[in-house]
């Protein structure tokens, strides 16, 4: 059966959702994030054999526990998700990605999320994994020539371009 399960966090809190594949996945992620200046940031991996533990770290208590709770709804297995302040997805994502363990992304936003999740009887007990995200809202039309100079003047406003 899929369950929809939804990401707990403030509005203005990012977060990466990802699937990993090893015990280490928290380590180097750590190392990853923190050399983003400025990141305030908690991690947390779902291990999926030997103990099951949820596996975490970070360098701000508030990220932790927001990684911590999450992780324990989802429960997934080899599942990680990283929340942030301080910086933004983009300026980590491809250090993410290139983390060894790191398998995929499933999103990688501030927007509200639901997690589709998967839950199966196995010869050993109960799996769990994640089947899909629905990241944020639908389309509600295509954009006309003032907001693409609105998203032009947004990106620049911000500093991502000159």
């Amino acid at each position: 059966m899929i369950q929809e399960i939804e990401i707990e966090k403030p509005p203005e809190v990012n977060f990466i959702l990802g699937q990993s594949h090893f015990i280490k996945t928290v380590e180097d992620v750590y190392e990853a994030m923190v050399n983003v200046p400025n990141a305030r940031f908690g991690v947390a991996f779902c291990e999926a054999s030997a103990k099951c533990f949820i596996r975490y770290d970070g360098n701000d208590e508030e990220m932790i526990k927001l990684a911590v709770t999450n992780a324990e709804k989802l429960s997934c297995g080899h599942s990680f998700i990283i929340f942030m302040k301080g910086c933004y997805p983009i300026n980590v994502l491809n250090a993410i990605k290139n983390v060894p363990e790191v398998c995929s992304i499933f999103c990688a936003t501030a927007n509200p999320v639901k997690v589709l999740v998967y839950e199966t009887q196995n010869g050993d007990g109960v799996g769990r994994g994640i089947v899909g995200v629905v990241d944020g809202f639908k389309s509600k039309g295509v954009e006309t020539e003032d907001d693409k100079k609105e998203r032009r003047e947004f990106l620049r406003n911000i500093g991502y371009k000159r």
